[in-house]
């Protein structure tokens, strides 16, 4: 009952994995060999391990990092292929210990029953929707070697991927790819005439339909594409091949309908639309933007701050957790060069509780323009840092008598000189505890130039 050929097929399904019937041209277009592949040469470069593993057809168990469309799910199928493997895919979406443990059945089965045993790839996309149950699982057929598991993630598995796992693994880290490599798996889609299209030089073949299987409906279509809707989507695709693709499909297709000879800027622009915002405020970018937009903030760049901001309200961040960044911020890294910063953070804040999104967006913009513009200084929080050292390096000194609150049994208090009665409210009077006495913590920076004459003249008049 177990019985299936070496690519993994399954009833209702095509060879390769991908449901029968008319499939979309990013998957028409998907690379079967490494020659093909577009992009992640930090990962394929000759002699590399991955590349090694895949062209020797010795697969090992790992995990593909990586923004959406970066070919994760190309290279899983490339792993299986080249080994003669029986390739399994799960999405954990919509998978559970029940599926893993069926596609482990069948695993067991083949090695029983092959000769030579066969292998089994496992490819589990979102690897990291799965809580540590579900991934503790796998960990027996992993350690094993029943199945070769690949794991697809947008998130970073250090965080989303439990260690026991983690640990049989390894890790690769794919990147998005640049505008310049979209652009050639766009026109390599026109040149072997995937749609019946042509590009701006003219290539392309009208409706040959090589690249779908017999009988499929690669709907022939005769539309020129210009250069210009090309570079459009490459740069508008944000490294996302699959993106650009059924984008550009789509334009073909709709160019089609209505007649049109060719396909502009203005009919790929409809078909990609506007990319939703690919943010997860669960997930690895939702730290990486606040911390983009504290950098941006701190090193005096309204637009990037005003950008990063945009990003997470767009991506339907809370405000409140952007509000809270603004008001540590504002001590941080501005503090005393402009006290009027955590007046503004703060102020923010409160509108952000009284007002809501989305009017609360004005106030946080003002806040944010208002932070990177402001002048900055960190001897706040550096003054404290030093302070806090001193006391876990040498312990917490009492403090003098005449500074405690009310005598105690067997102690002396001396009596408290008030600065109020001394001109210019300052006191002669140690105020530091005995052995700490003339130890300096705070020293204002050139941001901080009044303080830093105020705090002079305080000295000089303490006698310090």
């Amino acid at each position: 009952m177990f019985e299936e050929d070496p690519a993994g097929r399954r009833d209702g399904m095509e060879v390769d994995g991908e449901p029968a019937g008319p499939r979309p041209l990013a998957v028409r277009m998907r690379p079967a060999r490494l020659e093909e592949l577009v992009g992640q040469g930090h990962l394929l470069g000759e002699g590399s391990a991955l590349r090694t593993a895949i062209e020797h057809g010795r697969p090992h168990s790992m995990v593909l990092y990586g923004p959406p469309g970066s070919g994760k799910t190309t290279l899983a199928r490339m792993v299986a292929a080249n080994a003669n493997a029986a390739f399994e895919e799960l999405s954990a979406v919509q998978a559970g210990r029940a599926e893993v443990r069926a596609v482990i059945e069948r695993a067991t089965h083949r090695r029983r029953m092959g000769s030579p045993p066969a292998q089994t790839v496992l490819f589990l996309d979102e690897i990291h929707r799965f809580n540590k149950a579900q991934q503790d699982t796998l960990l027996p057929a992993v350690e094993e070697g029943l199945i070769v598991l690949i794991g697809a993630t947008t998130e970073n598995p250090a965080f989303e991927v439990n260690g026991a796992l983690l640990s049989r693994v390894r890790v690769y880290a794919l990147r998005e790819l640049s505008s310049e490599e979209i652009q050639i798996v766009l026109r390599r889609a026109l040149e072997r005439g995937a749609m019946g299209a042509t590009s701006e030089n003219g290539a392309g073949a009208e409706g040959d339909g090589q690249d779908g299987p017999p009988g499929e409906d690669t709907r022939t279509v005769t539309a020129h594409v210009d250069e210009g809707a090309i570079e459009f989507l490459a740069a508008r695709s944000a490294g996302d091949a699959r993106t650009a693709l059924n984008a550009l499909e789509l334009a073909l297709q709709t160019a089609a309908e209505l007649g049109e000879p060719s396909v502009g800027i203005s009919r790929v622009e409809d078909a990609l639309q506007r990319r939703a915002v690919l943010y997860d405020k669960k997930g690895d970018r939702h730290y990486d933007y606040i911390s983009a937009w504290i950098k941006a903030t701190r090193g005096s760049d309204p637009d990037a701050s005003l950008y990063y901001l945009a990003v997470m309200l767009e991506g339907g961040e809370d405000p409140r957790f952007i509000v809270r960044r603004m008001v540590i911020l504002a001590s941080e890294d501005i503090g005393n060069a402009d006290p009027g910063a955590l007046s503004v953070a703060t102020a923010a804040a409160q509108a952000v509780e009284h007002v809501g999104l989305p009017e609360a967006k004005f106030a946080l913009a003002q806040a944010a323009i208002y932070l990177s513009l402001a002048p900055k200084s960190n001897t706040a929080g550096r003054a404290l840092g030093a302070a806090a050292g001193h006391v876990r390096e040498h312990g917490a000194a009492p403090a003098p008598g005449w500074l405690r609150s009310g005598p105690r049994p067997g102690q002396d208090v001396g009596g408290y000189d008030n600065p109020h009665a001394h001109p210019g409210h300052v006191s002669p009077q140690e105020l530091m505890p005995e052995g700490v006495a003339g130890t300096r913590f705070y020293e204002p920076d050139e941001a901080e130039g009044e303080l830093a004459r105020r705090l002079e003249e305080i000295r000089r008049a303490r006698g310090r």
